[in-house]
């Protein structure tokens, strides 16, 4: 139904009303679209004034591209047919500035229907839409962000661990659904373990006390299938502070610690391989220096086979023997300390005295162009080490000085108190005026045969023998150097508060009774030849055999006072028969011979005594005394 037409009195306060609504452009459109009347709202809003804008096209409201669109012709056509068009969109003021603006186009028909013009309302909402709109582009970034993490599980739970949305990340590392989870308590993703230990309650007590909880654990899939995780859980207050809720992000890291385990792998592979290529750089070196040890050996060897050589000269070969031994033997120790398989004898010394003593044998050893000098500076300077270890090490280090100055020049032994890892140590500096290191030669010469000597000369096992030594003793060497001033190597030990072992006498022969029966097992046929006649020129009697099993065969048909063994043999090795001997005749003293050091043998060695490669006729004869004895089966 039409509506009747207002009246005068009360068409004037509808006007008054219109007027004051600043806030609003309320006003008239005629058939075509012109203005017929305005507001104080549309004067605030677009800026026209009434005398401005009355008989205008109402389209010089809407932007060019509104137009070239015929948006103001469709909007009246649009309202006519469905008695309303209602859009938001920019418009364009007076001045030719931009608003969005919400309008309402409604048409106005007279009381017999026909269409007499349309009324329009138009609001500046420009700010509100702003704010909207920036509001929703952080939402959609934020959303965006989130549910774009594909390799973090991002979601939020309440104060009681419900969870409360999910994102993609987690359904891809947890295989479920939001509509799976959300609602659950997120325990869901512990391990049975972890949950009767109560775990992730106690990881929200921790991220609620200390503001964070992280950690790396094993997480469920929901398929039951483990994987290894990272997981970060943060507390969540609102802006009063009061605590809402938990932020949770959980990282599959398993093909990480896969990778790292699979490094630490390949990086022992490499190492080996390293090794091995060392190993083979070492060959030219040791090769030489053990072809002039032996074409020592030989030469002398074959002069003493001489029925007509003097005494004198016979008596030299046997000194050039044993010297060359004993070099070689110094040459393999060098390797055993450093890949920490050499068997070591430590014992309390006072290094003061022992390196005063030992000057005197540098003194020789270095030559007259080097000028030695030992200071004891060091108060109470009591280590614990294997002495001829350490006298190895100073020996290398003074032959590397003496090397380093061709011309002659000064070098200082001098023990001072130190620390170590917080406890007290005694250092002793070898310092010497030669001509000095690069610091790419420094980075590298405690490596295993790095040597800047040439081929042959040397095998870059001097300052690696120092380092192992010094690791061995619990302590630490460094080197300083500067070219052509000189350089200062440090080997740095603990102190031992305990009183040096007093010198043992050298040089003699143990003591052991006459006939002492012994079964010498040894595989290797010139060293059990050389046992054999050591034993009797000792005054045992020996049997041999040559293998465990043939021992403990002979063992059945015989008694003996004693068992010598050698450690290492094919088949059951000196252990294993040293256990068996244990479990069949616990009586029965057994002697282990190795190259290799005590801790590396085991319980096998447990009631046995140790005999270290290279021995003679006084350890050997001192061993098979101090076990006779140990065991109590002989006498004086």
């Amino acid at each position: 139904m039409t509506p009747s037409p207002m009246p005068a009195a009360a068409e004037a306060k509808f006007q008054l009303l219109v007027d004051a609504v600043t806030d609003y452009a309320l006003y008239m459109l005629d058939l075509e679209g012109r203005v017929a009347t305005w507001n104080s709202g549309a004067y605030k809003a677009k800026g026209y004034t009434a005398e401005e804008i009355v008989g205008r096209h109402f389209s010089c409201f809407f932007t060019a591209e509104d137009r070239a669109s015929d948006l103001p012709k469709r909007a009246l056509r649009l309202a006519a047919e469905d008695g309303r068009f209602e859009a938001e969109g920019w418009r364009v003021r007076k001045d030719g500035s931009l608003f969005f603006a919400n309008s309402i186009i409604e048409p106005i028909r007279d009381a017999a229907g026909q269409l007499v013009g349309y009324a329009k309302i138009s609001r500046d909402i420009t700010k509100r839409r702003e704010r909207e709109q920036a509001l929703f582009q952080a939402e959609q970034r934020f959303g965006l962000l989130v549910q774009g993490v594909k390799d973090c599980a991002i979601y939020m739970l309440d104060t009681q661990g419900i969870i409360t949305n999910w994102n993609t990340g987690a359904k891809a590392i947890k295989g479920y659904d939001a509509d799976e989870v959300v609602g659950k308590h997120f325990s869901i993703f512990y391990t049975d373990d972890d949950r009767v230990a109560g775990i992730p309650k106690k990881t929200l007590a921790t991220a609620l006390a200390y503001g964070k909880y992280e950690t790396d654990a094993w997480r469920v899939r929901k398929d039951g299938s483990l994987f290894w995780a990272n997981v970060l859980i943060d507390p969540i207050h609102d802006e009063s502070g009061k605590h809402v809720g938990f932020a949770k992000i959980t990282r599959d890291i398993t093909e990480k610690r896969t990778a790292q385990e699979q490094l630490e792998e390949t990086r022992g592979a490499l190492l080996q391989a390293q090794k091995l290529q060392a190993i083979g750089e070492l060959t030219g070196g040791v090769a030489h220096d053990f072809n002039n040890l032996l074409t020592v050996i030989s030469g002398a060897a074959e002069m003493l086979r001489k029925p007509d050589l003097p005494e004198e000269k016979r008596a030299r070969y046997i000194d050039n023997i044993a010297t060359t031994v004993e070099r070689a033997s110094t040459l393999t120790s060098h390797l055993l300390t450093f890949s920490r398989r050499r068997a070591i004898r430590p014992e309390v010394i006072d290094l003061n005295v022992h390196l005063d003593a030992w000057g005197e044998v540098l003194s020789r050893s270095l030559g007259s162009g080097v000028a030695l000098s030992v200071k004891a500076a060091a108060a109470k300077a009591h280590v614990e080490v294997d002495p001829t270890e350490l006298e190895t090490a100073i020996l290398n280090a003074a032959v590397n000085a003496r090397d380093a100055m061709p011309k002659g020049g000064n070098l200082l032994i001098e023990t001072r108190d130190a620390a170590y890892e917080g406890q007290p140590a005694v250092a002793i500096d070898i310092t010497d005026t030669g001509s000095g290191m690069s610091a790419e030669t420094i980075a590298r010469v405690f490596e295993p045969f790095f040597t800047t000597k040439p081929i042959g000369e040397g095998t870059g096992l001097g300052l690696s023998q120092i380092h192992g030594f010094a690791a061995q003793a619990g302590g630490i060497a460094e080197i300083h150097s500067r070219i052509d001033v000189g350089t200062t190597l440090t080997i740095i030990l603990p102190k031992v508060d305990r009183t040096p072992t007093a010198n043992q006498p050298r040089g003699e022969l143990a003591p052991i009774p006459a006939g002492v029966r012994v079964l010498l097992v040894e595989d290797n046929m010139q060293v059990l030849q050389f046992a054999e006649q050591l034993l009797q020129d000792l005054g045992c009697t020996v049997d041999c055999a040559g293998n465990a099993a043939e021992a403990l065969a002979r063992l059945q048909e015989r008694s003996f006072d004693l068992v010598f063994t050698d450690v290492v043999m094919s088949g059951l090795s000196g252990i294993d028969l040293a256990r068996q001997l244990h479990i069949r005749a616990p009586e029965l003293p057994v002697l282990l011979a190795t190259g290799h050091s005590e801790q590396l043998i085991g319980e096998g060695a447990a009631s046995s005594l140790v005999l270290l490669k290279p021995y003679g006729a006084e350890t050997l004869s001192a061993a098979i005394r101090q076990l006779l004895d140990r065991s109590g089966t002989l006498g004086e």
